[in-house]
């Protein structure tokens, strides 16, 4: 696996089919994305990713998301998936995850839940909605966060807001609607895929280049 890959920008494919994951999923590697997640409340989500899984380049993850509970979760590891995300803190499904090798993304909203979450062997968190808390609350807590463990902030953040998000902790965003939407076409899908990481490069130079402190 990548661990570089989950420090940049996930795809979350909600809703693709799979006669056009391949389609979708080429068009995010080809504009830098490395992480492509297929949500199970996709239609035919297993066998998507079974495509991902299979045509997938050695520089790239693949993830199943939506992953609910122990069944899910063995499903998605016995097809091959190399990280799994939750929309919840279950330290069943993360433990059980954890010991089968994956990077499991448990999603968070209080410290409470993201230490429950790290004592079951996630070292990399959702923070989920992410809109409904904004960078402030992020940059909260990471000061009691330990530095090794890493946030990724999902759900509705908007592209123009990633260097604030950046700036608060974050260790890279998952975009679901933001870049993928079901009935576009190719050309729209790339568009969007474009102006995502348009943005994200944008912000991660701005970050660079500011100075210590700001």
């Amino acid at each position: 696996m990548n661990p570089a890959a989950l420090s940049g920008v996930i795809a979350i494919l909600r809703g693709i089919r799979p006669e056009r994951v391949l389609t979708a999923a080429k068009l995010c590697y080809e504009h830098g994305i490395r992480a492509i997640e297929v949500p199970l409340n996709s239609p035919e989500p297993f066998a998507s990713i079974e495509r991902l899984v299979r045509f997938r380049p050695s520089d790239c993850v693949v993830g199943a998301g939506t992953v609910l509970d122990l069944d899910e979760l063995s499903r998605v590891a016995g097809i091959g998936v190399d990280f799994a995300v939750c929309p919840n803190v279950d330290t069943d499904v993360i433990a059980a995850g954890a010991a089968a090798g994956l990077q499991m993304l448990p999603g968070f909203a209080t410290a409470s839940e993201a230490f429950a979450a790290i004592r079951a062997g996630a070292t990399l968190l959702k923070l989920f909605p992410a809109s409904t808390y904004g960078p402030a609350h992020l940059k909260a807590l990471r000061a009691v966060l330990p530095a090794s463990v890493r946030v990724v902030p999902v759900g509705g953040i908007a592209p123009a807001d990633c260097a604030a998000w950046l700036q608060a902790g974050a260790a890279g965003f998952g975009f679901g609607s933001e870049l993928f939407r079901p009935d576009d076409d190719d050309e729209v899908l790339q568009q969007r895929i474009a102006a995502v990481m348009h943005a994200y490069r944008a912000a991660c130079q701005r970050l660079t280049h500011s100075p210590a402190g700001a």
